[in-house]
């Protein structure tokens, strides 16, 4: 029903909308306004909390046709459309004049609409707009009451932190959260979520009104670091290390999955430091497309080297005398 608040606010400004702008113009002003101050964005600035709710108490009544209509008259009213006449000797009563009748389907020079003050003051405006749109404080105007349908409100959304483990990120996990409301909620976190993602968790928020559905639930989630694996995309990532003679002469190794197994993986012969080996399913298990295991190679070298070792790496070294594997480099540096 209409209140108070609609003499003071003017709904137009605060969606910076012309008074002649259509639904399409206010719908589209509402969501760049509540994109730029939703709490999410704005988290511990009252001031653009408050913004948020004027916002959404503004798009309520514009886009609302009937109650668009009601809010127009009550402006044009407080804006000097209408005005307080003495009613009667001793000016114990007041009533609107013509232009206010005319507002509402009276004739120009039909009844007047009076109003008691109750001792001669100004009138009420809560109980006056009850006379006027069918609220319980005053007369309806003409017998019958103009009621803006207001309808059940939805809840408002909720918002939680959580921190996972790197496995439980990308797999995903059963949590219990603490919501801002000081609820505790269980829900499931999808596979796949990333450090700093932002998940809607839909009904998860606070209850609406009756027959109205719940708010959501924004939960911002934290992902721990792995010692062995990272992330790229859909894609897990590992460093593997091999032996300077697996990388030369060739050698099938196992590389460790996430899930505890396995898979074993072919290093071709010559295979330099940095050369990264695809494995295909076993990344990320996001339901439309399994991401893979990239094994980035890591030649090893030796830190302490038998007698034996030593003479061999000193006969492989005279056997590369003459080639000079910087000599490329050096040379495209030039150009």
């Amino acid at each position: 029903m209409a209140s108070q608040d609609w003499f003071e606010k003017d709904f137009y400004a605060i969606l910076g909308v012309p008074k002649d702008a259509d639904g399409a113009a206010i719908k589209k002003a509402y969501r760049k306004l509540a994109r730029k101050h939703h709490p999410d964005q704005n988290a511990g600035d009252a001031a653009a909390e408050q913004r948020f709710k004027d916002i959404g108490e503004a798009n309520s009544v514009l886009s609302d046709a009937e109650k668009r209509r009601e809010y127009d008259a009550v402006r044009q009213m407080a804006h000097g459309g209408a005005r307080f006449t003495a009613g009667g000797p001793g000016g114990g009563n007041g009533g609107f004049d013509d232009v206010f009748s005319s507002m509402f389907g009276g004739g120009g020079g039909g009844a007047r609409v009076r109003y008691s003050t109750g001792g001669g003051g100004q009138p009420d405006l809560e109980d006056l707009l009850g006379g006027m749109f069918g609220g319980g404080g005053g007369p309806a105007y003409g017998g019958a009451g103009f009621r803006a349908p207001q309808g059940p409100r939805k809840g408002a959304d909720l918002t939680a932190r959580t921190t996972l483990s790197f496995r439980d990120a990308v797999e995903g996990a059963t949590v219990t959260l603490s919501t801002n409301g000081g609820d505790q909620i269980t829900t499931r976190i999808p596979a796949g979520v990333k450090d700093g993602q932002k998940i809607r968790l839909r009904g998860k928020g606070q209850r609406g009104d009756a027959g109205a559905t719940p708010g959501d639930l924004i939960l911002t989630v934290t992902v721990e670091k792995h010692p062995v694996f990272g992330r790229d995309g859909n894609n897990l990532t590992i460093d593997l290390p091999v032996t300077f003679a697996e990388a030369t002469l060739g050698a099938t190794v196992a590389v460790p999955t996430l899930d505890g197994s396995s898979v074993k993986v072919r290093v071709a012969p010559g295979t330099p430091s940095g050369r990264v080996l695809r494995l295909k399913g076993r990344g990320v298990p996001v339901k439309d497309k399994p991401g893979d295991l990239m094994a980035r190679v890591s030649v090893v070298v030796p830190q302490r080297l038998s007698d034996e070792a030593k003479a061999a790496v000193e006969t492989l070294q005279s056997l590369d005398e003459g080639f000079d594997p910087r000599a490329e480099l050096f040379e495209n540096a030039t150009r």
